[in-house]
């Protein structure tokens, strides 16, 4: 029988975060056969930039990544701050990626934060509840959302079911893929698995100490797929359109695109609903609508919904 953390232990502070960025992104073929996809550039910085960016605004000082697929690609990340690297030769999982970084956290208390979305949600807020309520996690979740999978008791503090797998109820909430977990819970997770957090969750829903809040303040967006990555650069407020680094010719039309820093949009192109990667090359005869643009070759030529 797995022994179940106490929940009466209190004083764990969050000064560390975990940043999930071991995942295939498989669903962002072919982007993501040149960059792991927590590293594909939004609005001209990597994913992941974001993330740590979100965290040292709340004091957090101290970063574990996990990597697997493309991990030279994590050298250079997060230069200035206290970043340290876990690559997995096998992929963990979200569990086995976790109880891996277990002497890194020691005794500390760590924010878990999905590599692959883009947020503004409160974390100080998921902070406080999470450093009050002496819970082993508090997941942070959303009201609305296509995921509906997490039920929550009548207080809106405990999460009851995830996936209906308890048999207990349907799901009221979006799981944003962000929570902050006390290094009992480890406790739960077996050593040396490739294992999934979300059984371990459930162990914890069984006993009522699966703790969770509600941040429907801010933006929440899964950059998963390629229809929302191409969607997530049309939100207003994360920077400029066209980088200052960036060359468009006074002939080319750019139309409600992201153009990145070290990229060349000729005279005579036209780009429309598009991203271009730093260092991407648009040719004076390219038509591109809908379309992503990656430093690997000059793009030319008419084309929709394609990746170049």
């Amino acid at each position: 029988m797995l022994e179940i953390p106490s929940c009466t232990r209190h004083g764990f502070r969050v000064q560390k975060a975990f940043i999930l960025g071991a995942g295939l992104g498989t669903r962002l073929r072919p982007l993501t056969d040149h960059l792991p996809k927590p590293l594909v550039p939004l609005f001209h910085r990597p994913l992941a930039e974001w993330a740590m960016e979100a965290c040292v605004a709340v004091g957090i000082g101290r970063f574990a990544v996990n990597t697997h697929h493309l991990p030279d690609a994590w050298r250079d990340f997060g230069v200035g701050h206290d970043v340290t690297l876990f690559h997995e030769p096998v992929l963990l999982e979200t569990g086995g990626g976790l109880k891996n970084i277990a002497t890194w956290m020691g005794e500390d208390s760590v924010l878990v934060h999905n590599g692959d979305i883009f947020s503004t949600l409160p974390l100080k807020k998921l902070i406080a509840a999470h450093e009050v309520s002496g819970l082993p996690v508090t997941l942070a979740l959303r009201s609305e959302g296509l995921a509906k999978h997490v039920a929550l008791d009548s207080s809106g503090t405990r999460v009851t079911d995830i996936r209906r797998q308890l048999g207990v109820a349907e799901g009221t909430h979006l799981f944003t893929g962000i929570y902050c977990v006390n290094p009992d819970f480890l406790k739960l997770i077996p050593v040396g698995e490739k294992i999934s957090v979300i059984p371990s969750f459930l162990e914890l829903a069984k006993s009522g100490q699966l703790g969770a809040i509600v941040l429907d303040d801010g933006v929440w967006l899964d950059l998963g797929d390629r229809e929302s990555y191409l969607q997530a650069h049309r939100q207003s407020g994360l920077g400029p359109a066209i980088h200052p680094l960036a060359t468009v010719d006074s002939g080319a039309r750019v139309e409600r695109s992201v153009i990145g820093p070290g990229a060349i949009v000729e005279n005579g192109a036209v780009v429309r609903d598009s991203v271009v990667w730093p260092g991407g090359r648009v040719l004076a005869n390219a038509v591109l609508d809908r379309c992503v643009v990656f430093a690997v070759a000059a793009a030319g030529g008419i084309f929709q919904d394609s990746d170049i």
